[in-house]
């Protein structure tokens, strides 16, 4: 299963969806998840117009009712426990430990394993360091029952981090 990773939207009024390179970049995949500030629902429909999509709440979510947003996500994908939250340090807990864990709030992206847990923030397509309003970064991952891979892409150069092809636990 491929899935795609966006968080931090957080598009200016001006702009009315993301660039066609976060498509791009998007293409292929089977779901999308969406770390959370997510900030306007339009996003949710123009990234379903790509792949079905799941999302965590941000702390700039106000007011989302929709049923594709929940605090957290927890999915059983391949064999995989993956839990996916917004804010890390939120306090908020899984029931149980992801095997895969997917965060965003930061705008920096991130890949590490650590204690058999990959996390992964794919940092913000249109927000990037908090920087300006430009071409970031979004992730893509890679399971199957055997094996995992995660990358971050930056948007119009190709890859930025790859790693962690592991076993399944």
């Amino acid at each position: 299963m491929r899935i795609g990773l966006i968080s931090d939207t957080h598009l200016p009024s001006s702009i009315r969806e993301p660039w066609p390179e976060v498509a791009e970049a998007l293409s292929n995949v089977d779901l999308i998840l969406h770390a959370g500030d997510i900030v306007t629902p339009r996003i949710l429909d123009w990234l379903e117009d790509i792949a079905p999509v799941l999302a965590a709440l941000g702390n700039n979510d106000f007011g989302m009712d929709d049923p594709r947003v929940q605090l957290v996500q927890t999915l059983d994908i391949e064999g995989w426990k993956l839990g996916m939250i917004h804010d890390i340090t939120s306090g908020v807990q899984f029931n149980s430990r992801p095997d895969i864990l997917v965060s965003g709030h930061t705008h920096y992206e991130r890949l590490t394993y650590s204690d058999g847990v990959v996390h992964i923030n794919s940092g913000s397509p249109t927000l990037p360091h908090h920087y300006s309003t430009r071409l970031g970064t979004v992730g893509i991952l890679e399971v199957d029952r055997t094996s995992l891979t995660a990358t971050i892409l930056r948007l119009g150069d190709g890859p930025l981090a790859r790693g962690f092809l592991l076993p399944n636990p």
